[in-house]
């Protein structure tokens, strides 16, 4: 999502200073790759990139694509073979192993459904979605960003042929929440899709506002996560402290809950020392659906707390991560900032957290499906 928001803002800029734009969304990819499908660069006219398709290898020639697809105002689909270990094509040796596919939009700003009203649309809501983005890897005509979904169609410009099975592929996609790709054949043509499940961006809570808070809410918004930060001090939970957080609450602890959103995106971070703060409001917080707790501090601290509390349960104790963060030796606040952040990523994402070197499966799992 965040380098969804970075594009918006930078179409936005783009805009008013009347330069043309395309959009570079990654389809498809066969293979090994940088970037796995989703990745998305806006180009403007004048060459300025934001977002990313790879890890700068196509980027150049990218460049070269939009440009054409501005000129021409034409979506097209661009496959580049990164196989070959000689890549002669591309006059470096890119390594990656793969197939990427590449969908290239101009932004047309008079058209209602352009990409970039599209995601516009999909950032608004703190909601779950679905983004059907339509290409053909046999034919011409390249559809591009299609259809946002949440509950029911928001924008669409499918073709009527496909829409009901589109549909219905789209609402399984939505209630499993899995990335796929379907392949439809209507009069003898190809339409391929990508179905893209998008969750929205993680919702940290901080509870303190010391300075060790600062890094994490500074590291959390680089993220792209939305930040909210909880303090009953005044002097210490203000907008000079945190200038990139979403929110500052300055507020008791029996008071929070009815001032903030609570999805299955939220984590909070209780981190106030000051023993008391965080006892009342881990008591409020157990009674939510809290997909994340996290207490910094040692695990007799937390023990101790679930003690007083009564709540010393196994699922509670299993429930709240206390002490916060993965076993990385931080020692430092900014160490200690990524060791909280690394552990809420890979509870979000289901991952393991292990070592790269030991996975035995690819690093990024796509679910790929076709008709």
């Amino acid at each position: 999502m965040k380098e969804i928001t970075d594009i918006i803002k930078a179409y936005q800029k783009a805009t008013k200073e009347k330069k043309k734009t395309a959009l570079a969304t990654v389809v498809k990819v066969e293979g090994s790759s940088y970037r796995r499908p989703g990745a998305r660069m806006l180009i403007t006219e004048d060459g300025q990139l934001t977002g990313a398709i790879s890890g700068g290898c196509l980027e150049g020639d990218a460049l070269r694509k939009a440009l054409s697809a501005i000129v021409q105002q034409e979506n097209k689909l661009i496959t580049y073979d990164t196989t070959d270990e000689d890549d002669a094509k591309f006059g470096v040796q890119l390594g990656c192993n793969g197939i990427v596919h590449i969908l290239f939009e101009p932004i047309i700003e008079a058209d209602e459904l352009n990409p970039i009203a599209i995601l516009i649309a999909l950032q608004g809501k703190r909601e779950n979605a679905v983004l059907a983005t339509l290409f053909s890897l046999t034919g011409k005509q390249q559809l591009g960003t299609s259809m946002l979904f949440r509950n029911e169609p928001i924008f669409s410009k499918t073709p009527k042929s496909i829409s009901d099975e589109l549909i219905k592929d789209i609402q399984n996609v939505s209630e499993n929440k899995t990335t796929t790709f379907k392949v439809y054949e209507r009069d003898s043509q190809q339409i391929d899709a990508f179905l893209e499940f998008i969750q929205p961006p993680i919702s940290l809570m901080i509870a303190g506002a010391g300075n060790d808070a600062q890094p994490l809410a500074e590291m959390a918004y680089l993220l792209g996560w939305e930040v909210t930060v909880i303090d009953g001090r005044p002097t210490h939970a203000t907008p000079q402290r945190f200038a990139n957080a979403t929110r500052i609450l300055v507020s008791k602890p029996e008071n929070v809950l009815a001032q903030i959103q609570i999805d299955e995106q939220t984590a909070f971070v209780l981190m106030t020392h000051n023993y008391n703060y965080d006892l009342e409001l881990l008591k409020y917080l157990l009674g939510t659906n809290a997909p994340y707790i996290g207490t910094l501090g040692p695990k007799k601290k937390l023990v101790r707390m679930l003690d007083e509390l009564d709540l010393a349960t196994p699922a509670n104790e299993t429930r709240v991560h206390g002490p916060v963060g993965l076993d990385i030796g931080a020692e430092t606040a900014e160490e200690i900032a990524i060791s909280i952040l690394a552990e809420i990523k890979s509870v979000f994402t289901g991952a393991s957290a292990m070592f790269l070197k030991e996975k035995k499966n690819p690093i990024h799992v796509y679910e790929l499906k076709s008709n």
